[in-house]
């Protein structure tokens, strides 16, 4: 098929003379350059240079403005720090990348909030103002290639290009043979965020120390009083989680050569680790070698780095009992291996569930399901990867019961085949289906129903090759295959949207970056609507939601080059 190339004809060379006037396609490309350099140094062994490299980046105006960027766009673009400042105009944007310097630089202390678990405890979070989480921003672009180059191959967490959904994987992939271990220590560490050895960290981070060094001491506040930080790297800040895989980094190559020298022997252990953040198991060949050898290995490596393992969660499971692992749940059923969800997962879902449901009953059907529907695909989604039919099923039973006294309280004297007309259609083979009529921007009426947990279809995941490494140009094209097979699949059913995105070779024409599976783009018409445009394939792109603002208010023009082939 002939697909055209698009690209953006830019109006203004000057890079810095507006924030929408930034050519982002070479402030990325100069970045990525630069971590390109900062990978292969790491791999060398060559620190000095990986230092003289960082010093580069974090001094680079592109590197400034594309933390700048990522602090303006992400959820938390609204919520201040002590200062009470946020960064909403174009003029504040590019005035703030003037002010990242390392000179004479002075952290703010963090604002403390504290947010509910699950457990009914609660977890505190430190905030930090905008100009704090720009410069973490700034250094993060510098740390994070050692970071992806030196990291435990099955750690998962907080890290670029990985999900909870590999450590699934992995979890399948050392447990579901005959031969697999049959014991797992599940481990969580007490407090991590709040409980790492400051000077652990001086001592082996790999960024500059004088800044790490007045993150970690900078305190916080709480009621209006200032209190210090000893310890932990707060939970809130943009860095904390790559610091603190940085820290529980090296616990897989200690196992490694705990038990290496067992391998292909009869008395093989069979230990294996993952990890995501905080959260771990590590496999063996009985509770003896886990409780007696592995788990004091763990302690040791803990208490190096000022952390300790949380006694009530964890323990030590035969995998016919099973447990549960980042909302699922692990456990053989007669040597085969079965991940679901959890039962405490669905639990806390459907309890989600009802009380929007119940937050909200004078509410519009119609509002209603926008409120639900985002939920419970997000919930089916992050569990399509395990065999969870069976649980969809079930929790479409309990979101229905929940509706129908949602519809019944509503309407007291009214009959039950009238409140089923009213609010529950048939479509297709599909009784009972929750739907509403709404207007749309042109005036027609369209229907709009609640999502189905039970049609999502079940698909397994791929799991990312271990040594893969998004900062390392050789892995680039790994990485974009990736990406085409989970575009492809979330842009299932959407073959309009899917066509888009390989004809722009699944890049934006603005920045030239890659358009990923999790739904940040927007829509752009060549030819205004307004002015006669049509929705056609030939006058649509995507874009970034901040490369379309730049279109509109640079006034860019959208160009096609030569059609090449697909």
């Amino acid at each position: 098929m002939n697909a055209q190339v698009i690209d953006v004809a830019y109006a203004s060379p000057d890079h810095f003379e507006h924030w929408h006037g930034i050519n982002w396609r070479k402030c990325h490309e100069k970045v990525r350059k630069m971590q390109a350099r900062i990978v292969k140094a790491t791999q060398e062994g060559r620190w000095r240079t990986v230092k003289a490299l960082q010093w580069l980046l974090t001094h680079s105006r592109s590197a400034k403005a594309l933390a700048v960027k990522r602090v303006t766009e992400n959820q938390g673009k609204k919520t201040a720090g002590v200062d009470g400042a946020t960064w909403s105009t174009p003029a504040a944007k590019l005035n703030a990348v003037l002010l990242l310097k390392r000179c004479g630089y002075k952290p703010s202390p963090l604002r403390r909030v504290y947010i509910a678990k699950s457990n009914g405890k609660q977890r505190p979070l430190g905030i930090p103002t905008m100009k704090d989480r720009a410069m973490q921003a700034l250094h993060l672009l510098a740390l994070e290639p050692i970071a992806e180059t030196l990291a435990d191959g099955h750690s998962y967490g907080f890290r670029p290009k990985r999900s909870t959904a590999d450590a699934q994987e992995q979890c399948f992939t050392i447990l579901a043979k005959v031969k697999s271990p049959q014991w797992v220590l599940e481990g969580d560490i007490k407090g991590c965020f709040d409980n790492i050895s400051h000077q652990w960290m001086l001592d082996h981070a790999q960024m500059d120390k004088v800044i790490l060094q007045k993150w970690l001491t900078a305190g916080f506040v709480y009621q209006k009083q200032l209190f210090p930080t000893e310890a932990g790297t707060p939970q809130g800040a943009i860095i904390s989680p790559t610091l603190t895989n940085r820290v529980l980094d090296g616990l897989q190559v200690a196992l490694s050569d705990k038990f290496a020298n067992r391998k292909g022997k009869t008395d093989n252990p069979k230990v294996n680790l993952v990890r995501y953040a905080d959260d771990f198991i590590i496999t063996g060949t009985s509770k003896e070698l886990l409780e007696n050898e592995v788990k004091p290995l763990v302690i040791a490596f803990m208490a190096e780095r000022g952390l300790t393992l949380s006694p009530e969660k964890t323990k030590i499971t035969p995998i016919e009992e099973g447990f549960d692992f980042l909302g699922w749940n692990v456990r053989k059923y007669n040597g085969k291996l079965l991940i679901k969800p959890s039962k405490k997962n669905v639990t806390t879902f459907l309890q989600n569930i009802r009380e929007t449901v119940k937050a909200n009953k004078q509410a519009k059907q119609v509002n209603l399901i926008r409120l639900l529907n985002p939920k419970i695909k997000g919930w089916t989604n992050y569990h399509q990867s395990s065999v969870a039919k069976a649980t969809f099923t079930k929790v479409d039973q309990e979101i229905w019961k929940t509706l129908w006294q949602w519809s019944t309280r509503r309407h007291p004297n009214k009959s039950k085949h009238w409140i089923k007309a009213k609010y529950f259609k048939t479509v297709g083979s599909r009784n009972w289906v929750f739907m509403a009529k709404e207007t749309a921007s042109d005036g027609k009426s369209i229907d709009t129903q609640l999502a189905s947990a039970s049609s999502t279809p079940i698909r397994r995941h791929i799991k990312i090759k271990s040594t893969a490494n998004p900062f390392n140009p050789k892995d680039e094209t790994y990485f974009e295959n990736r990406l085409d097979w989970k575009m492809k699949a979330s842009l299932q059913g959407k073959s309009k949207l899917a066509r888009l995105w390989v004809s722009q070779k699944m890049r934006c024409p603005v920045c030239h970056q890659l358009i990923d599976e999790h739904g940040n783009w927007n829509i752009h018409h060549i030819h205004p609507k307004t002015e006669g445009g049509s929705d056609n394939l030939s006058n649509l792109v995507m874009v970034h939601p901040n490369c379309h603002r730049q279109i509109h208010s640079q006034d860019l023009k959208v160009v096609k080059p030569a059609s090449i082939e697909a």
